[in-house]
């Protein structure tokens, strides 16, 4: 490595980027030991905009990677492209005249379109909002309310799940669990369908909690991360999900989108 960049990706949106930038991003996770470089250009709807930045690309070879919508700059990215063989991908276009032509209705090329303020953007921010006020059983009556209610022990991923599914609009309560705490009445109170009980492997759970002292500039070997009292964490945790009849998720092997996806999914069903 000589600290130079493999690749320059420019993207390029008509909003703020963030469709491309994802993509990117997705693509970018595969190669972990290789040096990108990532320029965002938003908000771009003129075509001097337009030209500086391809101009810069060319300069140095870069990828172009769009999310533009407006005919006439799609147009102008892909034949300044074809003239100056720069790599180029068109993210939404194909996607978007296929759809036109099954659907037999024009678009509206509006750029932007999708982050436009309607009831599921406010919703969301209801979900968001939610899920930090009922974070970690900071006010049981959340547990009432919510669409979702997580329980798990110290560091099986209660809080970051909870924000993942506020995203995705549901309202969502944690509680964190612990041998000698009392558990909230509330809980008792709650339809067992919408309570998730996580849990996590013995050996993963020890690493993770001495990776968590040492970040803290803490000695790694705790209570905190003793076997013998995660066993019983453990333990506690799954005697408890039983009597409640809940949904019970190990996360040791799945991600948040993962651990997600099997929680939609019951709910829906």
């Amino acid at each position: 490595m000589n600290g130079r960049p493999a690749a320059t990706v420019f993207v390029l949106s008509d909003s703020v980027g963030g469709t491309a930038s994802n993509i990117y991003y997705a693509a970018r996770a595969q190669f972990p030991e290789v040096a990108f470089d990532l320029k965002n250009f938003p908000f771009i709807r003129q075509e001097d905009q337009l030209k500086t930045i391809l101009e810069s690309a060319k300069e140095i070879d870069g990828i172009v990677l769009h999310t533009l919508v407006n005919p006439e700059l799609v147009d102008s990215i892909e034949d300044f492209c074809l003239e100056n063989d720069l790599t180029c991908f068109d993210v939404i276009n194909p996607l978007i005249n296929e759809l036109t032509l099954r659907s037999n209705t024009l678009p509206t090329h509006k750029p932007g379109a999708k982050h436009k303020l309607d009831d599921k953007y406010f919703d969301r921010i209801g979900a968001l909002e939610f899920a930090v006020k009922y974070d970690d059983g900071k006010d049981p009556k959340g547990f009432l309310e919510a669409d979702i209610v997580i329980l798990g022990i110290s560091r099986t991923s209660k809080t970051p799940l909870s924000i993942f599914l506020a995203n995705q609009n549901y309202k969502v309560a944690n509680l964190p669990l612990l041998p000698e705490s009392t558990l909230p009445e509330e809980i008792w109170q709650v339809d067992s369908n919408k309570i998730v009980g996580l849990t996590n492997d013995e050996e993963m759970l020890s690493n993770i909690r001495r990776e968590r002292m040492i970040s803290y500039g803490m000695q790694p070997d705790t209570p905190y991360s003793d076997k013998n009292r995660i066993r019983k964490e453990i333990k506690y945790a799954e005697e408890l999900y039983k009597k409640l009849n809940c949904q019970v998720i190990n996360v040791a092997t799945k991600s948040i989108e993962e651990t997600a996806a099997i929680i939609i999914n019951s709910l829906q069903k």
